[in-house]
């Protein structure tokens, strides 16, 4: 993580910040793929999906805060990214997302790059309490 992001990052990370709905779409190539591991069912396809989405969490959450927290790029170039969201609903309830995203980068002129495919693992923040153990029977129950 020396130096700063690569272009894909650092524009999306400024847009965010930004509630800048079209930096945002331009972020992602019109073909882009999205997958999402824990949630097989929400994948998508098109930079117009893209569109929506963001149309609406920006909408939901207009004080939104994307914190770049910490990124790399693999061997292959896939871009990893830890993301931390926080934000307020208009009703007054604390909107806060977590996790990583990884992202395929492809050219899209000098200094620009955009989203080819992600896999997207950003999940909200549970602050209800318990410790690792509790967590570990919520995911798979408990030994026999």
């Amino acid at each position: 993580m020396d130096g700063s992001p690569p272009p894909l990052l650092r524009h999306l990370h400024s847009a965010m910040n930004a509630h800048d709905l079209e930096a945002l779409t331009a972020c992602f190539a019109p073909g882009y793929v999205n997958e999402t591991p824990a949630h097989p069912s929400q994948g998508f396809t098109g930079r117009e999906q893209v569109r929506l989405n963001w149309a609406r969490i920006l909408g939901s959450v207009p004080d939104l805060v994307a914190d770049l927290v910490r990124w790399s790029v693999g061997p292959e170039g896939a871009q990893w990214a830890e993301w931390d969201w926080q934000g307020t609903r208009p009703d007054g309830v604390a909107v806060h997302l977590r996790g990583v995203t990884v992202l395929g980068a492809v050219a899209d002129g000098p200094d620009r790059e955009v989203a080819d495919w992600a896999r997207f693992y950003m999940e909200p923040v549970d602050t209800s309490g318990g410790d690792a153990d509790a967590g570990v029977t919520a995911r798979v129950g408990d030994a026999p």
